[in-house]
């Protein structure tokens, strides 16, 4: 089976792209429950801190486990549990018609899209890795890109849960010299970190105001620890560049109010995400 996969491409992709079906269905969990789970356990901790200092406050409601295996996923509706058969990837949305089969409610088009994004960018990362190690650490890469930047643009949340294991596990890696040598990732974690921390404070300093998050650090920072601190400016300017011109969109076309905030984190990730498979080569070529 290994020397078929080495050997033919097609069924090394079509393989992948499968598997990444389902791997994106659970994405779909991670995205949904776990900004859910961070407001319970924020909630349960207010609740006890305010306790501890004398305020009477009603119990949080236990509604059983809440994790990311259970309960079983149900209509948000109707409460209809979800079955076997309405949950394979694309092809049940496309039978149910985008509804729930007990009440008829719309099935957000969210789910089948971040499926289909899954396959799609792994298949893209196999191809350009073929069967390596490497392609096994960069569809981990690519799947925790994918489902921070769906968190952050929905809660504009990026959830220490993803984001720091994944940074650790760069670093790791990179022991090893799997995308860069040691010293450069472990100085693109540390510059990652430090140049948005230096931005954020500057700006606010001279405006009054927060321009990003700390989730956006870690991020980057994330990216740093994969890559190299060599391709952060690339990053930066990719990120940045896509994001000005969606933020201008946004404002002109569909009059998005100016003052409400827009996430970074999703242009960080794709701008790292073109970094991990042509980071190289846009370096190359700018330099000349």
């Amino acid at each position: 089976m290994i020397e078929l996969l080495q050997a033919s491409m097609p069924v090394l992709l079509i393989l992948t792209g499968l598997f990444s079906l389902l791997v994106g269905s659970f994405l779909n969990v991670v995205i949904h429950r776990l900004p859910l789970m961070m407001e319970r356990q924020w909630r349960q901790e207010a609740t006890e801190m305010l306790s501890a200092e004398g305020h009477t406050l009603p119990p949080v409601e236990d509604s059983g486990p809440y994790n990311l295996w259970a309960p079983r996923s149900a209509c948000p509706d109707c409460g209809h549990r979800i079955t076997a058969l309405e949950n394979i990837p694309l092809l049940s949305y496309l039978l149910l018609r985008g509804q729930c089969s007990d009440c008829g409610a719309r099935i957000p088009l969210r789910y089948p899209m971040v499926e289909a994004a899954t396959a799609l960018l792994s298949i893209l990362v196999v191809w350009h890795f073929g069967f390596t190690w490497q392609a096994g650490a960069a569809l981990l890469l690519t799947w925790a890109l994918l489902a921070l930047s769906v968190i952050d643009l929905r809660t504009t949340l990026l959830p220490d849960a993803i984001t720091l294991p994944v940074l650790w596990l760069g670093l790791i890696l990179n022991l090893g010299g799997m995308f860069t040598d040691t010293t450069s990732s472990l100085i693109g974690a540390v510059a990652g970190y430090l140049s948005l921390w230096l931005l954020y404070h500057g700006f606010r300093l001279l405006t009054g105001k927060e321009g990003m998050g700390f989730g956006d650090f870690k991020l980057f920072a994330l990216i740093g620890a994969w890559l190299g601190w060599q391709i952060l400016p690339l990053v930066i300017l990719l990120s940045s560049l896509v994001g000005a011109v969606v933020g201008i969109t946004l404002i002109v076309v569909y009059g998005r109010d100016r003052a409400q905030p827009i996430p970074f984190g999703p242009y960080l990730a794709a701008a790292g995400f073109i970094a991990l498979l042509w980071g190289d080569a846009i370096m190359y070529l700018y330099l000349g």
